[in-house]
């Protein structure tokens, strides 16, 4: 007899992607972090904390926190809900909206799998939708599949892809259930839905402090979208979710905009040359405005090639998923970084046109 519910003993765990232990060597560029550090305004929150924000439970509902986030996107502290990570308000929403077979969750595929992930804990039924080859949003079928909550990333992962706020503003209209719309690696990207939230009750906007603010280790990220929405997601959502620590350096990060945007150009301008570096190689990059490129090898030997990075100290991610098993994704490192991967790759290139003469 198991100890946990049959949905739990029927999925499969989500499998982040490799983390090397603290010190080790390596050139890591396989999670999508960012390569320059967080806002020295954030650190120096966090070299001043005071032992009093320890003591104390948090604000339940980070406010100072939200101000911020008002002052810099321009929506109403009031319309924004914080989480340990986006990743929480995912499971929020799933949580709040979806069940069994008649509540559904509804999102195109391939994109990012915790959502199937996080369904089958609730357990609720999943719908995925293949995405066109040109990574156009089904919106018909999308719509068809009715779901409770439909998930859409973008930008993309791991495609890269921005969806148009037309196609999104499309589904949104027709759809009876939440549209949520992950933005995630918005700070890398060129538009974003966030005006959607002002037009539509039923859409909400899930950002994160991961990616463009270098605090992938702190767990911080907010959702956007009308207070009606979210007063059942306050109801599901843990009372002192956000610690003290985190609202406090996540603030000073959020009011340091300069700095991110600083860091976030840079990353832009290292992603287009990376991407012109691999298609010198042969390989095929699809367009990204995320801080990451889909890649397919010349020789589509994708496997084979991230095994053979990883023993030279270089990570990368590779899916073994239909569609994309010939592909790896690459996150944007420094130019430095960048530039040793190619050379890696040439070396590797080399070495197997020898080995096949």
């Amino acid at each position: 007899m198991s100890y946990f519910r049959p949905a739990i003993d029927a999925m499969t765990g989500y499998i982040p992607g490799e983390q090397p232990k603290p010190g080790t060597k390596i050139i890591k560029l396989n999670t999508n972090e960012n390569p320059y550090p967080p806002s020295p305004k954030a650190m120096e929150v966090l070299q001043n904390l005071d032992s009093e924000w320890l003591r104390r439970y948090p604000d339940p509902f980070a406010r100072e926190f939200c101000q911020a986030v008002s002052d810099a996107l321009g929506v109403p502290a009031d319309w924004i809900i914080v989480g340990n990570g986006s990743d929480e308000l995912l499971n929020v929403l799933i949580r709040s909206c979806a069940e069994g077979s008649v509540r559904k969750v509804v999102y195109p595929m391939p994109t990012y799998v915790l959502y199937r992930t996080l369904a089958a804990i609730q357990p609720a039924q999943v719908v995925e939708v293949p995405y066109s080859a040109n990574f156009q949003l089904p919106i018909k079928e999308l719509v068809a599949a009715n779901g409770a909550v439909t998930f859409i990333a973008s930008p993309n992962s791991p495609s890269g892809h921005v969806v148009p706020l037309d196609d999104l503003r499309e589904l949104a209209q027709q759809v009876s259930g939440i549209v949520a719309i992950d933005e995630a690696y918005v700070d890398f990207a060129e538009d974003t839905a966030l005006p959607l939230v002002q037009e539509f009750e039923n859409v909400i906007v899930l950002r994160t402090l991961s990616k463009g603010y270098s605090l992938a280790g702190l767990r911080m990220g907010f959702g956007v979208a009308n207070p009606k929405l979210l007063a059942g997601l306050f109801k599901v959502k843990d009372s002192y979710n956000i610690d003290a620590i985190a609202i406090a350096v996540g603030t000073a990060a959020m009011r340091d905009q300069a700095y991110k945007n600083a860091c976030a150009d840079k990353v832009k301008i290292s992603r287009t040359k990376l991407t012109l570096d691999l298609k010198n190689l042969g390989w095929r990059v699809l367009d990204s405005q995320g801080n990451f490129v889909l890649a397919t090898p010349h020789e589509g030997n994708a496997e084979s090639l991230y095994l053979a990075l990883k023993e030279l100290g270089i990570l990368v991610r590779y899916y073994k998923q239909p569609g994309l098993e010939d592909k790896l994704r690459i996150t944007v490192g420094t130019d430095e970084q960048n530039q040793t991967l190619i050379e890696a790759l040439v070396s590797l290139l080399n070495k197997n046109r020898i080995e096949n003469a």
